[in-house]
């Protein structure tokens, strides 16, 4: 594979070298901040192959891209993706690949995912009480993500990063127990706001917004936090590190500290939209590129056309605002069709 001359840069001028593809939107989990009671998932006829992943990750990269994370729903589900993870891991010119997960399919796949080339993991985990992760997953078990954790410990990833969600009245009162976990395994640990995708019946985003200053302040009560270097590529946290220890506490903040300006990251949904940006709907088909019928070569020039057009309609921002403004705001799609 041939690098394109030029790399790959948005309207506002900022390099593009991060790719978030996501390898399906089914899940063993119904997280009410993900999805809606009624869930419709993608036809597996819109859904691309693995071979029309490798194709759009490979397009991609040679556009200068150097950071694919794999995402879902739960990318554990899709038959076959470990064999999707090695082939990427084996692109020439990538950097990094990395992958989200829920961690229910990690104590059978986590040895196996390592040996394939996914050098960190990005796990969600928003409580400790399984009574409570069955509430807020709607069907989920906290002890099969336990041990998927600790399979992945084992597994050596070079870091474990823990995402959690930060809702008033749902887990704020973990949160230090969260961070404690996290110490205890010499884990990462990121507290994300959430984010206004799709409508949930029973789930107040207005009443469980929490936002990043005062979820800091609440560790801070606890622990000492210093600057923490930050790696390339490292997407949207702004992490700090628990004084006398390696363990990163992260914030994620798309509504109280816009984290635009640094944007360097697009997204692939499992039915070939290009997202140029997380809050808006605007897309690119690059599955309609993709089932043309062009030779290979071919192939790869039309797809690098597509993601370049996507690139220069990347907005300068999103504009979600925080919960509870009028109007409100809120994207129609949910998480899980937008591959996380």
């Amino acid at each position: 594979m041939v690098a394109d001359a030029e790399p790959l840069v948005d309207a506002s001028g900022r390099p593009i070298d991060y790719l978030r593809l996501s390898v399906t939107d089914r899940c063993d989990l119904r997280c009410l901040y993900c999805m809606g009671d009624a869930v419709r998932f993608v036809p597996r006829s819109e859904v691309l192959s693995l071979e029309e992943l490798e194709q759009v990750a490979a397009a991609f990269v040679s556009l200068g891209v150097r950071k694919i994370r794999i995402t879902g729903g739960e990318p554990l589900l899709r038959r076959g993706v470990l064999a999707l993870a090695r082939r990427l891991g084996g692109l020439e010119g990538l950097d990094e690949l990395v992958m989200t997960t829920n961690a229910t399919q990690l104590a059978r796949h986590a040895q196996e995912l390592r040996a394939a080339g996914v050098r960190r993991l990005n796990i969600s985990l928003d409580t400790l009480d399984p009574e409570r992760f069955r509430q807020l997953t709607r069907t989920g078990r906290l002890d099969r993500v336990l041990d998927g954790i600790e399979s992945a410990r084992w597994a050596g990833f070079e870091r474990i990063r823990l995402n959690t969600v930060a809702m008033r009245g749902r887990n704020d009162d973990e949160i230090l127990s969260l961070v404690a976990f996290a110490l205890a395994r010499g884990l990462d640990i990121s507290f994300i706001e959430e984010m206004p995708f799709g409508a949930s019946p029973g789930h107040d985003r207005g009443e469980a917004f929490m936002a990043s200053a005062e979820v800091q302040a609440l560790i801070e009560r606890r622990y000492s936090l210093e600057l923490a270097e930050t790696r390339p590529a490292a997407g949207p946290s702004r992490d700090l590190r628990v004084v006398g220890t390696d363990t990163r506490v992260g914030f994620i903040s798309p509504h109280s500290g816009c984290f635009c300006p640094a944007c360097n990251r697009v997204r692939v949904t499992v039915e070939g939209q290009l997202l140029p940006c997380l809050g808006h709907e605007g897309a690119v088909d690059l599955r309609a590129i993709l089932r043309v019928g062009d030779g290979a070569e071919a192939l790869q020039d039309r797809l690098r056309g597509g993601i370049r057009a996507a690139a220069e309609r990347k907005p300068a921002r999103h504009e979600f605002a925080v919960p509870g403004a009028t109007p409100p705001s809120q994207v129609a799609r949910f998480m899980s069709v937008t591959g996380g």
